[in-house]
């Protein structure tokens, strides 16, 4: 029971922690560990500006406006040999958007749980597969020499930490080998000991260089989702550019998204590569259709061709699709980017709490769905899979 004397001393040390962080901070330490709760969820998700640190990203170029062709959804679909009602699923998932597109036309635009056309959405590590478009761009242009080289020859602050004598291509694969705890729900993983540094201010560059090796590199993929601001780190090494100047000139401006784009950042500005970009649902459809397109938007190449097709292609065992004791999941990996069971001209970029944009080059269909699915952790994050015969139903109903 809180005695008088308590209250007193729980107060002075509220008033303590206030003087020391400022409300500001506070706020934003609350936000952090709020930002999934049940009944906050779906607004968080929509609304990351409000009390995280941000920097944004205009456009120089004109808005392109896709026709629409409107088709129904499937009713169902099946997954592991069990019917899924479609309305059932988009609902079980807490969809907020689903658009669909077939060729060039949109045939599915659907906003959910009172969210808009017009709200920009938090990737999460979809974030990871724009940022390896922007490493393709800096290999054409030879400012990466080659993706064997070490990370520190890019980003010599590293040296000494986990990423010491780790290769580009094998962070770029989640194969680094440093030690790192994804789990989103345990209050002390590594995630979310990165997320209240958000929140309280610090460098995420020195988190990275905090981390310690767990394993051989090149040899088991395991998810590490700060693999990714190494990359970063790499890539402003590499180019001398702020990411946000480099992502904009030679990737944004260049897609004709129809609003800005904002990445979240750490106290010193830099952008969170791994999963910090929130934009309109159409825009992450514009990305896919990019990479759909062999990296060409009005026949102009903006990402190389070869790098969609090795970026989206796994050449290790451990990398391969299909259950494997050298994976910490059942999908398949390239350069950021994820690859189903029995893909066929299949990939995906992938964020928790069901983020996707899932690209058929094959039927010539993107689908973006962003989500707030408290459960998308359940059996292995078989939502994942669950969506992509989702998916795979909805583009085959198109042919």
């Amino acid at each position: 029971m809180l005695t008088i004397k308590k209250i007193f001393i729980i107060a002075g040390f509220l008033l303590i922690a206030a003087a020391a962080l400022n409300w500001g901070t506070l706020t934003n330490l609350h936000k952090v560990i709020t930002l999934f709760d049940e009944d906050k969820i779906v607004n968080n998700f929509v609304s990351m500006q409000e009390a995280l640190p941000t920097i944004t990203i205009a456009s120089a170029s004109e808005p392109y406006y896709f026709n629409k062709a409107e088709q129904a959804l499937p009713e169902s679909f099946v997954f592991n040999a069990q019917t899924f009602k479609t309305n059932d699923f988009l609902k079980e998932t807490a969809t907020t958007a689903l658009v669909v597109l077939h060729d060039e036309s949109i045939t599915h635009e659907s906003y959910y749980l009172g969210t808009t056309a017009e709200d920009k959405r938090i990737s999460w590590s979809v974030a990871k597969s724009f940022l390896s478009a922007l490493v393709g761009i800096a290999v054409e242009q030879e400012k990466i020499k080659d993706l064997n080289d070490l990370v520190t020859d890019y980003a010599p602050s590293l040296k000494g930490s986990g990423y010491d004598g780790v290769t580009l291509k094998n962070v770029l694969q989640m194969s680094s080998g440093v030690r790192f705890n994804e789990d989103y729900k345990d209050f002390f993983s590594d995630i979310n000991r990165m997320g209240r540094l958000l929140a309280l201010g610090g460098s995420f560059d020195e988190f990275a260089a905090s981390l310690e090796t767990e394993r051989e590199q090149g040899q088991y993929l395991h998810y590490v989702s700060v693999d990714t601001h190494v990359i970063g780190m790499v890539l402003r090494g590499a180019t001398g550019e702020p990411i946000v100047d480099y992502f904009k000139k030679h990737l944004w401006d260049h897609i004709q998204p129809e609003a800005d784009t904002f990445y979240l950042t750490d106290e010193l500005g830099e952008p969170m590569v791994l999963g910090g970009l929130n934009m309109r649902a159409v825009d992450y459809l514009k990305f896919g259709k990019l990479y759909r397109d062999n990296g060409r938007w009005n026949d102009k190449q903006i990402v190389p061709e070869a790098w969609v097709k090795e970026s989206t292609t796994p050449d290790a065992p451990h990398l391969m699709p299909g259950k494997r004791d050298s994976a910490d999941l059942d999908l398949g990996y390239g350069y950021q980017w994820w690859l189903p069971i029995n893909a066929d001209q299949e990939f995906l970029a992938l964020g928790i709490y069901d983020q996707f944009i899932y690209v058929n080059k094959k039927a010539g269909v993107v689908i973006v769905k962003n989500s707030a699915n408290i459960n998308f952790t359940d059996n292995n994050l078989e939502s994942a899979s669950v969506a992509v015969e989702f998916f795979r139903a909805v583009a085959k109903s198109l042919q």
